[in-house]
Formats: C-alpha cells, structure tokens, sequence
C-alpha cells in the first residue's frame, strides 16, 4: 500500500509550556515531497521544526544550499528565508511541526528556550531518536483514543527538548530542580521507614529522620493515616511477618528475630492477636491452599 503524499494536522489549539514559556503548535505535517517549496520564512516568533526520515533533496537557506538526506534535522526561525526541493528519483519525507513561542509566565526564560530561541536556524543528523516520537505524536493525532490530547501535550516538549540537545551535545543543564514541597518529601520518608526498617521501628528514630520531636511525629501520624506510630509498626511487621512466614524453611523463631521480636513466643503472640490465628496455623494453612492450587 502507497504512503499517503501529505498527512495535515492544522489550525489546531495545542498548546504547551517548556519550562513556563508558552508554545502553541498550530500546524503540524508529514508529507511526502513531490513539488519544491519556494523560498518564504516565518514571522516573529514562529519556528519549524523539519525532520527528513527518509529520501533526498536540498535545502536553501540564507542563500546556502544544504543537502537532506535521511536522518536529517534542520530548524527554521523567525526571517529564515528558506527553500526545498526534492530528489527527482527518492524524493524526501518530511515532517514539519510548526510552532509559535510566546512569553513566559515567570517573566525569565530558562536556558533550554534561550538556546531555541537564540539559534534562528540549525541543521545537522539528529542524534537524540526523535524519530519515534514523531511516529508516536502521528499515531496520537489519527486515532485519537481516550487522552490523545494530553498525550499530544507530552510528546511535543519532548520533540522540543530532544531538538534543543541536539544543538548542544551532552551539554549539562544549568539549572536544577527546586527543593520539593516539605510535607510530601515527609510522607515518603514515613513510608520507607515502615517499608524497609520494620526491623528496628522507633518513634524517635522516625522523628530523627524528620527532624521532629516525638510528639510532632505522633501528631503527624495521626493527620496522615489517622493511626498511632504503634498502630503504624504493628501493621509494618505483621505485613512482614506474613511474607517471612511463607518462605520455605523460615522457622518461626527466624522470622522473631528478623522482625526484631526479643523471643519467639513474643512474636507469636502478637501474631496471634493481629491475624486471630498463630504463626504456625498461619503457616499451615498457607501449605494447603498450596497444596490444593497444585491439585
């Protein structure tokens, strides 16, 4: 089956921002180049960005020529005066996504969009596989299944992003990200504490990692999950102790001392008190639902 000559998507509303500078990306194409494209260029603003998966021909732009061949990504600013012609026998493919960038939100661009903005035009081999997320952003565009939009969103920063670092290979970023907001970086710090310590649980060990008082912690406890610290470790241990429990020649008394019970009967009395059943019950019962899933 023949590829189809031209794939429009135009006068769209997609909009976008890159690190708060808003784009808007009215048009966006992939045609097969059959006809050359006299000389034009964009307005204030305006940008396209063109990339060549397959076939020939030769761009003019500010009165040079430059050769397209696969691979090839190029990028034509504001005043770019620009032509295409395609190769007789192979002509090219071209995708072309059209952008307009306007202001920022912050009042201050951020390093990535004063290189964009900065480089009116640029050519070279793409090296950052835009390739499949152009394939990806066409594949959203023509079946539209549910969230195409914020699909389409997502995609089109990465396009960008991939098409600034190819103008400055493996350059670091000079900004970094801002410190996160204090009561979520603290609700991960709780959950890794019960995840991964269940061993060695202590309010004050808690309340060291989140530079509280004991009290403070409690108080916290309560407004995230509305349960005391020592509802929050028993829950810990015993969803432990059941995995533990299950493994094959764990004995009980192994799985007290992993858990950071000072005796085995400890242990299983606690046990018993959370499941209604004891360790071994437990684990006899976990033995015949075995037994009876492999029958």
């Amino acid at each position: 089956m023949s590829q189809p000559v031209k794939t429009l998507y135009t006068d769209m509303d997609i909009r976008f921002t890159l690190d708060g500078v808003c784009i808007h990306a009215p048009n966006i194409v992939f045609e097969r180049l059959t006809r050359t494209i006299p000389s034009h260029s964009h307005g204030s603003g305006c940008y396209e960005i063109h990339y060549i998966p397959c076939g020939y021909g030769r761009l003019r732009a500010n009165g040079r020529y430059y050769d397209l061949l696969p691979n090839t990504l190029f990028v034509t600013g504001p005043h770019v005066e620009h032509a295409q012609t395609p190769a007789w026998k192979d002509p090219m493919r071209e995708y072309c996504i059209y952008l307009k960038v306007g202001g920022s939100h912050s009042g201050r661009t951020s390093h990535a969009m004063e290189v964009f903005t900065a480089t009116p035009f640029w050519i070279g081999k793409d090296t950052q596989g835009l390739l499949p997320l152009l394939e990806r952003l066409f594949e959203e565009l023509e079946r539209r299944y549910i969230g195409y939009q914020d699909a389409v969103g997502l995609l089109l920063p990465q396009l960008l992003i991939g098409t600034i670092r190819n103008y400055e290979q493996r350059q670091l970023s000079q900004t970094a990200f801002v410190q996160g907001n204090r009561s979520e970086s603290q609700s991960v710090v709780i959950e890794e504490y019960f995840l991964y310590e269940y061993n060695d649980l202590s309010l004050g060990g808690l309340a060291g990692r989140l530079k509280l008082s004991p009290r403070q912690t409690q108080r916290l406890l309560t407004g995230y999950y509305g349960k005391s610290f020592q509802q929050k470790k028993t829950e810990a241990r015993m969803s432990a102790a059941a995995i533990l429990l299950s493994e094959k020649g764990r004995s009980v008394a192994s799985a007290a001392e992993a858990l950071g019970y000072s005796s085995a009967e400890h242990f299983s009395s606690a046990f018993h008190k959370y499941y209604g059943i004891s360790p071994r019950e437990y684990r006899r019962q976990l033995t015949q639902e075995t037994s009876g899933d492999g029958g």
